[in-house]
């Protein structure tokens, strides 16, 4: 196989050195949950919750690993797959069949304990990204990613009732932190590591060589998860029924999700039959599952909900397309086009830090306001590149502050999520959370790439000597709405507090 050789040298290798002091600081602290001044309460690394923060955080480290490393691989495998046409598809696969593993991950966790859904969830993640990496087809990459996606949506909503149930609320933010913070090495090393495996000795060792470095934390954590927050939330209360109706709401949503992303990966009159039926499973699974009001942006639980779909479905379908964007219109080699976003982890971590601060608890809400605000200018800047004489560094730069803002978003919707839910329904609100997380990625990534498709851009898989064709506009058909749904997320973040009683 032979790399795509960089025509550009303005982006410069991006190290461990360059990572900011003040996200060393947001690390530690988040670890420690504090100064560690005499007669302050033991943080995340005491005692009773040392050997379970440590196995959770390096699990959500792995799986960042993964993350940053496929982003980089993902260029060359749609290539020699001969599936850039699919490139949207073999993304929000994983998203679409993690919807439905949310909602019976939410209800396994509250019925019995987030013990179960953990180690299965590990299991099929693993078994995917053995499928993904043995491909012989773009279809059958995407079916690993599908199996990936349904071990992902068992250890999300499982990590969130681990997190509710063994950690008191005031620990809760500085967990969350380190999930955050946890990206930063990953970020850094992920896309150099991937673009070396991927150049050098070919993009399948990227999926394959992830499974087996997952047992030895779940190993770590899994007892610690049996003694803290294994059974039902309430002992006293017998154990809920599994809600068959939700399960068949959230089969629904996923498969009315997987019939609107195909309709817009072929753009032809009969793929209004793929989209109608997947509206119309989609449209009441979402009313059932997700909060009342939230279609409506209602103040309160709702909104936190929306936002949550809003900011990750926008800032992904942007994210998806840069490393794409960057090898084919700039000649980046996928190392460099990887690196592109290194320092996002970084700034990811630090606005996970400063969400965590009890001092600003009181402004969370603008904070996430102006978080937004962020996010949707970086998706905008990051297009201009397609101007050859923008250097390509732009996007390093700009992805930087998105990722911050991003880390302040996704660190407080979680935050305030839990705080508005009670112990028995922490597996509930959270797979709603997650639902909406996951639908919108899969839906934004319908939309951008229906149009990176109707704008040619199926043709950037085309090289030839190393020249890919050019095709600006079917990136800015990507880029430049999902700027405009962030924006959207700005005011929705106008209304997380629930509205006055009486």
């Amino acid at each position: 196989m032979s790399a795509l050789e960089p025509r550009d040298t303005d982006v410069a290798s991006f190290t461990t050195s360059d990572v900011p002091p003040d996200v060393t600081a947001a690390v530690s602290a988040a670890i420690t949950g504090g100064s560690g001044e005499a007669g302050r309460p033991a943080g995340i690394l005491g005692s009773t919750h040392r050997a379970l923060s440590i196995g959770i955080v390096t699990v959500v480290l792995l799986i960042a690993f993964e993350a940053t490393a496929v982003g980089t691989a993902m260029p060359v495998a749609a290539r020699e797959l001969h599936g850039v046409p699919l490139y949207a598809l073999a993304f929000s696969a994983f998203f679409t069949t993690s919807l439905f593993a949310m909602v019976l991950s939410g209800q396994w966790a509250d019925r019995s304990g987030p013990l179960g859904p953990l180690a299965a969830g590990i299991a099929g993640f693993g078994a995917g990204l053995l499928v993904a990496g043995t491909a012989s087809t773009m279809w059958l990459f995407i079916l690993g990613r599908a199996v990936q996606g349904l071990g992902g949506g068992l250890v999300i909503v499982a990590l969130y009732v681990v997190v509710s149930r063994a950690y008191p609320e005031r620990l809760r933010p500085s967990i969350m932190a380190a999930f955050a913070a946890s990206w930063v090495v990953p970020s850094v090393v992920g896309p150099l590591a991937a673009g070396a495996v991927t150049e050098h000795l070919g993009w399948r060792w990227v999926f394959i060589g992830v499974p087996v470095l997952v047992v030895p934390p779940l190993a770590l954590a899994l007892p610690a998860i049996r003694r803290m927050a294994s059974g039902p939330a309430d002992p006293s209360v017998p154990a809920p029924e599994f809600d068959r109706r939700r399960i068949r709401l959230a089969l629904g949503i996923s498969v009315g999700a997987g019939l609107l992303q195909y309709a817009g990966q072929y753009l032809r009159w009969l793929s209004l039959v793929p989209a109608v039926a997947g509206a119309a499973l989609l449209v009441p699974a979402v009313l059932g599952l997700l909060p009342r009001g939230t279609c409506r942006a209602a103040r309160g639980l709702p909104s936190v909900v929306l936002l949550r779909g809003i900011s990750a479905g926008s800032f992904i379908a942007a994210e998806s397309f840069v490393p794409l964007m960057l090898v084919t219109q700039r000649g980046l080699s996928p190392t460099l086009a990887g690196l592109s976003l290194a320092a996002g982890g970084g700034t990811w971590a630090l606005g996970s830090y400063v969400q965590s601060r009890p001092r600003l608890e009181p402004y969370r809400q603008q904070l996430m306001v102006f978080a937004m605000i962020l996010v949707a200018a970086a998706i905008a800047t990051a297009p201009s590149v397609l101007i050859p004489s923008v250097p390509v560094w732009t996007v390093a730069v700009a992805w930087a502050f998105g990722c911050y803002g991003m880390g302040t978003v996704i660190a407080s919707t979680s935050v305030l999520l839990l705080k508005l839910s009670a112990p028995g329904e922490a597996g509930l609100n959270s797979a709603a959370l997650q639902i909406s997380d996951g639908l919108s990625n899969v839906l934004l990534l319908a939309v951008g790439g229906a149009a990176f498709a109707a704008l040619g851009g199926g043709a950037v898989g085309a090289l030839r000597h190393g020249v890919a064709g050019s095709h600006p506009a079917a990136f800015a058909a990507v880029f430049l709405p999902m700027a405009g749904v962030a924006l959207v997320g700005a005011w929705v973040a106008t209304r997380l507090r629930a509205a006055p009683q009486g």
